[in-house]
């Protein structure tokens, strides 16, 4: 059988070990060849092949349900669930998606995007089937990683206490490595303590001892932990953990061993209550480059499959924002011990592996937890020291409370560097840093800023370092920068809640904000070119904003329009309205911004296309609305 007439994951059942194994490399040939081409995650979904495949042939996927954490690692599952023949169309526009999407497929039965949500949902789930008298599997899949999530540990706690409560989570371990030696007699220990004789003592020995007359109903504190220790007989450290939050662990299995795993899920099947299987897998399996490197190549961009290098582009690109900061936080922490970069298992994504490289000890990774790393930076910053979260815009949502309970309120002096903030392409709505803008500015003591470009968020850095009045935020996108010049050392720190003018002209005022400044100024060219002149600000801050600057000109000028890449209820926008309106310079204003929808997975440029947010897009709207004949002005 070829996997492509695979339409419904109901077919692997019955099909050989050989067989199995023959898909599994039909999904790794095209998860390689396709993400190769069009980018994606690689090594996470290349270690579950074998996990899913096993995995799937024991359900009866019309009925149970499986819930997968994060998505990276759900790309075998796609491919089983009828999207082979449209797998080349990953992450792209129109195409499949590069997470979990409940539209997208029956059989995507919870989004996914952020880590450590799986065995919440899946929990719900089987409540919710015992509540309604229903009879279906609820499964989670969960990586190693996302168990630092505080979410999941919360999760086994609270199933842990349900032992009536039917659940399996399947724990996808890609970071221990176990020689054969003790895989085989971890295996082995497992099959005995598993097996019927074992689970018969172990389920009825309080029972027989309340048969005999001297020991009555009760059983005595040391017979109960005799009974106990029989429960645990050949149990790994590991799984005494989760035994003792209540879970039955069964593992480690080889989670490339198609025989083992079916063995072991037909197994785990079988209980009542929450059953926890540990398979250990290798991240990037079949592809020797992805398994030797195995944090470069958790996600790539178009590269060549033979060498594993990526694929040249046609002309050299500015700086990534993402390094510029990077370096430049490195330069000021070189000269200032009190500065600690903070990251939540995204070193890479952030740059701060470069810190972590030349200055381990001003460096943190706090793993998938961002409550923690806002809270432990609230703490560092109460002792003296500077501390730098890196944490990408649509992580830090997660910390929300965080940040106004325990760095907002007491006015600490935290600096939040927010990567990917804005749109991001690819992947899709559960990484689009859209809501940053306006779920911080409405914080008391909180400063916020976005650079226009690298060169301004190298003074930036300097600026969020050096202020110790409280909080202070800086948003900056994803990808290159515009190639301004940069500077090694002599940065100054920009003036708090200070704009500039970056061009002036009497019949339009254009207030950009970070990565929408440089569309203003292409928008007031635009527009020059039909006899109308602009002037363009850049804001710099929306909290505190330059009413000094601002309000003059929007008087003066009597059209002002503003330019933002976040969500535009409660956004920067919004912030220029407010201050227009309570100061009662009484003006028309037209906003440009993300609007009250969810940006699908495409290229940024498609989405801003299809947002009306390119420059020609936002000038003939513009021209509409202001000169027209007959102008109408939509606030």
């Amino acid at each position: 059988m070829h996997i492509s007439e695979i339409t419904h994951p109901n077919q692997l059942h019955g099909l050989s070990i050989r067989q199995l194994e023959e898909i599994a490399r039909q999904i790794r040939e095209k998860h390689l060849k396709t993400v190769a081409t069009s980018g994606g995650h690689l090594g996470p979904g290349l270690g579950v092949v074998e996990l899913t495949l096993a995995l799937y042939q024991t359900l009866d996927l019309d009925r149970d349900k499986v819930i997968w954490d994060v998505g990276h690692q759900a790309y075998p599952h796609k491919m089983l669930t009828g999207r082979y023949n449209e797998f080349h169309t990953l992450r792209q526009k129109d195409g499949v998606a590069g997470y979990l999407k409940r539209c997208e497929n029956k059989f995507d039965h919870f989004g996914a995007g952020h880590a450590s949500t799986s065995i919440s949902a899946a929990l719900g789930m089987a409540l919710a089937r015992d509540l309604k008298g229903e009879n279906f599997k609820a499964v989670a899949v969960i990586g190693d990683g996302a168990l630092t999530g505080g979410m999941a540990l919360e999760a086994i706690n609270h199933a842990g206490h349900l032992p009536h409560t039917k659940l399996l989570v399947v724990l996808n371990d890609n970071e221990m490595s176990i020689s054969p030696n003790v895989g085989a007699i971890s295996r082995s220990l497992n099959k005995v303590r598993l097996s019927a004789p074992v689970q018969f003592l172990a389920d009825n020995l309080e029972e027989q001892f309340k048969h005999l007359p001297f020991f009555g109903e009760s059983l005595s504190p040391e017979l109960h932990r005799v009974r106990e220790g029989m429960k645990r007989l050949a149990v790994p450290k590991v799984g005494a953990v989760f035994e003792e939050l209540g879970f039955t662990y069964m593992g480690p299995v080889d989670g490339h061993n198609l025989e083992d795993l079916i063995s072991t899920f037909k197994a785990a099947h079988t209980y009542e209550g929450p059953v926890l299987v540990h398979v250990v897998t290798t991240k990037g399996k079949g592809y020797a480059i992805a398994e030797q490197d195995q944090v470069g190549y958790h996600a790539q961009n178009p590269f060549d499959l033979a060498t594993g290098k990526a694929i040249p582009s046609s002309k050299p690109k500015p700086p990534s924002y993402s390094k510029v900061f990077a370096h430049t936080l490195v330069k000021l922490a070189e000269n200032n011990p009190k500065i600690v970069g903070i990251t939540a298992a995204m070193a890479t994504g952030t740059g701060l592996d470069k810190l972590q490289a030349k200055l381990p000890k001003q460096y943190i990774d706090v793993g998938i937890a961002e409550q923690h790393a806002v809270t432990m930076a609230a703490g560092l910053a109460c002792e003296g020291m500077r501390p730098v979260a890196a944490i990408y815009s649509t992580f830090l949502q997660r910390a929300y409370d965080q940040i106004i309970h325990d760095v907002c309120i007491q006015n600490l002096p935290v600096f939040f560097c927010m990567d990917r903030a804005g749109i991001v392409g690819a992947d899709g709505p559960t990484h689009q840093g859209m809501y940053d803008i306006a779920y911080l500015r409405c914080i008391p003591n909180m400063v916020v800023m976005a650079p226009k470009d690298e060169a301004e968020l190298q003074r930036m850095v300097v600026t969020g370092v050096n202020y110790t009045n409280g909080p202070i935020a800086m948003r900056f996108p994803r990808g290159n920068g515009y190639g301004v010049p940069l500077m090694e050392e002599g940065w100054e720190p920009l003036p708090i809640g200070k704009g500039e003018i970056m061009r002036n002209g009497d019949d339009l005022l254009l207030v950009g904000y970070g990565s929408m400044v440089y569309s203003a100024m292409q928008v007031a060219e635009i527009l020059s070119e039909h006899g109308i002149e602009a002037t363009v600000v850049n804001a710099r801050f929306v909290k505190p904003l330059d009413t000094e600057l601002i309000l003059p000109l929007a008087q003066r000028i009597g059209k002002v329009v503003t330019l933002e890449e976040g969500c535009l209820m409660g956004g920067f926008g919004s912030a220029v309205a407010e201050a227009l309106l309570d100061n009662n310079v009484l003006v028309p204003v037209k906003r440009f911004g993300i609007p009250d929808q969810l940006v699908d997975h495409a290229k940024p440029e498609e989405s801003k296309a299809d947002l009306g947010l390119t420059s020609s897009q936002i000038a003939e709207q513009v021209r509409e609305a202001f000169f027209s004949k007959q102008p109408s002005v939509v606030g």
